[in-house]
C-alpha cells in the first residue's frame, strides 16, 4: 500500500515563537514545515524545492514578504501564498491581495484559524492536482492537473491567480460572471474591498489570451461582469 506524500509548507518568519506556532499548525494539517527566518532565505528555499503553500511574514530582515510574491512567480513557483503579518489593517490586507497573495492573516492569530486557512489552501491545491480533466473550447485547452493553458500549439504563461481565474471562467463558460462572484470564488473574499483587484487581474488575463488567440476570449457584459466565450466572434 502506497502512502501519499505529505505536502510541504514553507514558513518565512523571523520571530522564533511565531515560527514554531506556524510550524506546529502545518504539522497539525498533515504537512511538512520548512522554516526560514529572512527574506533572502525564504526566496532561496522557495527556489530550491516545490511547496504547496508558502507563508511569508512582511517585516522580515532583508525585505517585505508581500514584495516576494512577484519574485516567487517570476521564478516559476506555483505555491499558494499566505501573508501572515502584524500589519493587519484592511488597507494592508488589500495591498497583499492586490500583489498576488492567496490569503492574508493578521497577527496575533488564533491557531485554529490558521489551521483552517491552511486546510482550505491545501484543499484548493489538491483539488487541482487530483483533477485529470482537460477543458477544451475550440482551439483553447485548459489542463487542470498540469495547470497549463494552450491556444493551438502556443502555451499561454499564466500566474497561479490567473489560472484560478480562467478555470472559474471556464466552469461558467457562456454565463455572465460578476465581480462579486470572482471575489468570493477566486479570492475567497465575502465582501467588496472597494479596489480594482478583480479588474486588474482580469485585464492581465484578457491581454495574455488575446495576444495569443488574436481575438477576444473574455468579453465584457456592460454593468454586469464578464463572459468567457472563446469561440464568440467579435471584440469585447
Amino acid at each position: 500500500m502506497t502512502h501519499a506524500i505529505a505536502p510541504c509548507i514553507l514558513i518565512v518568519e523571523d520571530d522564533p515563537d511565531t515560527a514554531e506556532a506556524m510550524a506546529q499548525a502545518a504539522c497539525d494539517v498533515g504537512a511538512d514545515p520548512v522554516v526560514r527566518c529572512s527574506y533572502a532565505g525564504g526566496l532561496a528555499a522557495a527556489a530550491g524545492a516545490e511547496f504547496a503553500v508558502i507563508m511569508f511574514d512582511r517585516m522580515l530582515p532583508g525585505g517585505d514578504g508581500v514584495d516576494a510574491i512577484a519574485k516567487l512567480r517570476a521564478a516559476g513557483s506555483t505555491a499558494l501564498v499566505m501573508v501572515v503579518s502584524a500589519l493587519g489593517r484592511a488597507a494592508n490586507k488589500i495591498e497583499g491581495l492586490e500583489k498576488g497573495a492567496d490569503d492574508y492573516l493578521a497577527k496575533p492569530f488564533d491557531p485554529d484559524e490558521l489551521r483552517a486557512r491552511l486546510r482550505a489552501l491545501l484543499r484548493r491545491k489538491a483539488m487541482v492536482a487530483l483533477d485529470n480533466d482537460v477543458m477544451v473550447f475550440g482551439d483553447l485547452e485548459i489542463r487542470l492537473k498540469a495547470r497549463t493553458v494552450h491556444i493551438g500549439q502556443a502555451h499561454v504563461a499564466l500566474s497561479p491567480k490567473e489560472f484560478e481565474l480562467i478555470t472559474y471562467f471556464a466552469r461558467n463558460a457562456g454565463e455572465t460572471v460578476t465581480r462579486m462572484q470572482l471575489l468570493e470564488h477566486v479570492w475567497n473574499l465575502h465582501f467588496d474591498p472597494q479596489t480594482n483587484v478583480v479588474d486588474v487581474h482580469v485585464g492581465r488575463l484578457r491581454r495574455k489570451l488575446e495576444a495569443v488567440a488574436g481575438r477576444a476570449v473574455i468579453h465584457t457584459a456592460r454593468g454586469q461582469g464578464y463572459v468567457f466565450d472563446p469561440q464568440r466572434e467579435g471584440a469585447a
